[in-house]
């Protein structure tokens, strides 16, 4: 896997993986950016969500398990000392669906946390990843993995 990251201006870059879509980063004003893109370190977190997102999908699919609307939210803690890196996170994952089988969706997210996730798991050598998960507006199981 390769990604090329070119400077556009200021402080905004846009990079292309292999795919050759492209994400644009910038920072905020504060910081001499103009605030035309996503944060590094957000985009660090949005990996980590679609890479679970695609699986748990992937798996409910193959279970046949019909969603109306699936979320993930992540909130992480970082550091106050430079470099600032994650101290700890928590994916909430929200769905709703007509026949809830909740065995079958804690499933599907342990088998993405557990052994499909690359993301995940590239990163909960560094912090602690938590997630938990509602279902039609009611808390599941919440986990540490």
């Amino acid at each position: 896997m390769k990604v090329n990251l070119k400077w556009e201006n200021g402080m905004k870059f846009v990079a292309r993986g292999d795919s050759q879509h492209a994400v644009v980063m910038d920072t905020s004003f504060e910081h001499g950016g103009k605030d035309e893109g996503v944060r590094p370190m957000e985009l660090l977190l949005m990996g980590m969500a679609g890479c679970t997102g695609l699986d748990v999908i992937s798996i409910l699919k193959k279970m046949r398990i019909k969603l109306n609307t699936f979320e993930i939210s992540v909130d992480a803690v970082r550091a106050e000392e430079y470099p600032q890196v994650f101290t700890a996170a928590t994916l909430i994952y929200r769905f709703s669906l007509d026949n809830p089988e909740p065995e079958k969706i804690s499933r599907a997210i342990k088998l993405s946390h557990e052994k499909y996730c690359s993301a995940i798991n590239t990163l909960k050598k560094s912090f602690p990843i938590s997630y938990r998960y509602e279902i039609n507006g009611t808390a599941g199981e919440t986990m540490l993995i």
